[in-house]
C-alpha cells in the first residue's frame, strides 16, 4: 500500500507544479497594452500652468486594469477610473467614480498616439442629445495630454477639461 501512497502523492505534486506553471497572462495581449503609456505617476497642469492636480495610474489584475487615482488641486475632490480593454467587445472602457457622487462610462479605441473614449448619448436638462469625449494624447516627450470635451447637438463643443501630465521623477 506505501508505494501506492507514494505514488498518489508523486502524482499530485507534479499535476499541481504543472498546473501553477503552465498559467497564461489573459492580459499580457498587444490589445490590452495600448494604453499602457499613461502608467506612472503624474503632475498634471491646466493649459495656463497651474497645477490640476495629482495621479497615479497603476496596472492591476494581472495586467488587466489599469487603475487611477485622482487627487485635484482643488481640495476635496478625488476620483478613481478602472480602465480594461473588453476583449468580447473589441474596445476600451472606462469606469470612473468620484467623491462627489459622478460617474462617467466611456468606450472606445486607440488610434495612432491617442486613446479616445466617449460615452453613450444622453439628454441634457434642456432635452437636447450630448455626450463626453475624452481624448489621451501620448507626447513625444513622454508627457500626456488629456482633453474631455462635452458635445451637445454633435455640434456645441465645450471643454470640460485640458491637462498635461508630467511623471514624477
Amino acid at each position: 500500500m506505501k508505494p501506492l501512497f507514494t505514488l498518489l502523492i508523486v502524482c499530485f505534486i507534479s499535476l499541481n507544479v504543472n498546473s501553477q506553471t503552465n498559467t497564461s497572462c489573459n492580459c499580457c495581449t498587444e490589445k490590452h497594452a495600448e494604453f499602457d503609456f499613461w502608467i506612472g505617476s503624474w503632475t498634471v497642469t491646466n493649459p495656463d500652468g497651474s497645477a490640476a492636480g495629482t495621479n497615479v495610474i497603476e496596472k492591476i489584475q494581472d495586467n488587466c486594469v489599469l487603475r487611477e487615482n485622482w487627487t485635484s488641486a482643488t481640495p476635496g475632490y478625488t476620483g478613481t477610473s478602472n480602465n480594461f480593454y473588453n476583449t468580447a467587445k473589441q474596445q476600451w472602457e472606462q469606469i470612473w467614480v468620484d467623491n462627489q457622487g459622478g460617474s462617467l462610462h466611456l468606450k472606445g479605441h486607440r488610434k495612432g498616439n491617442q486613446m479616445i473614449l466617449q460615452t453613450d448619448v444622453a439628454k441634457n436638462q434642456n432635452g437636447k442629445p450630448f455626450y463626453h469625449r475624452v481624448t489621451w494624447t501620448k507626447n513625444d516627450d513622454g508627457s500626456v495630454r488629456q482633453y474631455w470635451e462635452t458635445i451637445t447637438n454633435d455640434t456645441n463643443i465645450t471643454v470640460a477639461f485640458d491637462g498635461l501630465y508630467k511623471k514624477v521623477e
